[in-house]
């Protein structure tokens, strides 16, 4: 069942790769390069105070680099669709990393730990909005994913 936790990412999903579009040529290089960044910042293994300063001022020098490298960045339509494409990477990467974002239970079981996710310590209607979450509900393979992918949506999450 689609919960309002799903409109709420499709709806972000949506108005990222409509950026994206508006943007053109400079869409593309935005999201593509927003990627490039995060999983740099999540590579590095810095604190997440370090990671996100890193990550901004990488942003704005890439934002200050497409500016001077594109300069009419809207010509033709396929300027248009490169930048909706961008904007499509950029905002699977914020859904993503949104929809995996919550705090997960560990519990040790005869077997060895388990992780519920996501953890019941969240407020009720959060709880049940993620928890049924289709998008979610998908995206839960990421957790035995390629450790590239972990470190990109999941970062605190990768075993080091």
């Amino acid at each position: 069942m689609i919960t309002w936790f799903d409109a709420l990412l499709v709806t972000l999903w949506a108005g990222v790769t409509a950026l994206g579009m508006r943007r053109g040529l400079s869409g593309l290089g935005w999201g593509v390069g927003g990627v490039a960044l995060c999983y740099l910042a999540n590579s590095l293994r810095l604190s997440p105070l370090l990671s996100a300063l890193l990550a901004a001022g990488l942003g704005l020098a890439l934002a200050a680099g497409l500016r001077r490298l594109i300069r009419s960045p809207v010509e033709t339509p396929w300027h248009l669709a490169a930048g909706a494409v961008g904007g499509f990477v950029l905002g699977a990467l914020l859904v993503g990393t949104l929809a995996l974002g919550f705090p997960l239970d560990m519990r040790v079981t005869p077997t060895g730990r388990a992780a519920t996710y996501p953890s019941a310590s969240l407020p009720p209607k959060l709880y049940g909005a993620v928890g049924q979450s289709v998008i979610k509900n998908r995206l839960l393979g990421v957790w035995k994913g390629s450790p590239e992918l972990r470190t990109l949506l999941i970062p605190d999450q990768v075993r080091h």
